[in-house]
């Protein structure tokens, strides 16, 4: 028999050795998972055995993280927001950063059309919408499978989004467009825990990461109904992307850093 702690620093040791960036949260989050309780718990409860079938059930599970498999498919879910959503390989998992979108969202005018181009599990529209009921948002994604789960998490949180499979904004109508799209160049070298696991086509865009960002911005540039337009965008991309958005005819463009201070979104209004 083991304790939690014991099951703890034995996890975090095999994490820390094969290069997990946060060994200890990721062995709290599996255990606390399994055992029904939460990091609190955890400690509180620091002298508990785990036998039996907890002890198998999070055996299995470190041994996927292990192989560096991402701890939101191993989960089933990642909190975004207010929101938690079901995720699975065919989305990209999403980041902190990309909440950034949101906030541009927010300040839309009253009763606007919002698209979010490349949705994935519906993380931009699904936020929107619970937090600007009033919006018509419009989810627009290439992947079938990714769309489905989209789908599922708007039902499950019943917010009434549009999700439609499409190509970029080729069928859409809308005042206003929000995208995390692919942006890293093909060259790029990422952690297991991504390149393994996490779907490539919502990964990389061509040579410099900008093909599908070029695309959208000539796209919304030439439809005059679109006033605002917010991407995400890599380390570094954030001064191309702005010349891009200005040059489409966007007359007020701005850039809004991430918490580690990138440059993280671009936004262009007209």
């Amino acid at each position: 028999m083991t304790t939690v702690r014991e099951e703890l620093a034995s996890a975090t040791a095999s994490l820390a050795e094969v290069g997990c960036d946060t060994p200890r949260l990721d062995a709290e989050l599996l255990l606390a998972r399994v055992l029904g309780t939460d990091r609190a718990g955890l400690v509180m409860g620091s002298d508990n055995e785990v036998s039996g079938d907890h002890r198998t059930r999070y055996l299995a599970l470190m041994t996927r993280r292990v192989k560096r498999e991402p701890i939101a498919y191993i989960t089933g879910y990642r909190d975004f927001r207010r929101l938690t959503l079901a995720v699975d390989p065919r989305v990209l998992i999403p980041r902190p950063e990309t909440e950034l979108l949101v906030e541009v969202g927010l300040g839309l005018p009253v009763g606007a059309r919002v698209a979010d181009i490349g949705t994935g599990c519906g993380a931009i529209a699904l936020a929107l919408k619970d937090e600007r009921p009033d919006l018509q948002v419009i989810g627009v994604e290439a992947s079938e499978g990714a769309l489905s789960v989209a789908r599922m998490n708007a039902s499950r949180l019943r917010l009434d989004v549009d999700f439609q499979l499409g190509d970029l904004l080729r069928d859409v109508s809308c005042d206003a467009v929000l995208a995390n799209l692919p942006y890293i160049e093909v060259a790029a070298m990422l952690p297991p825990d991504v390149v393994l696991y996490e779907p490539k086509v919502a990964l990389f865009s061509g040579f410099d990461g900008l093909d599908l960002i070029r695309k959208l911005v000539a796209q919304a540039g030439a439809r005059p109904q679109v006033a605002l337009l917010g991407l995400e965008v890599g380390e570094g991309q954030a001064p191309i992307v702005a010349e891009l958005v200005s040059e489409a005819g966007f007359s007020e463009v701005g850039l809004l850093k991430d918490l580690a201070g990138i440059e993280r979104v671009v936004v262009g209004r007209r």
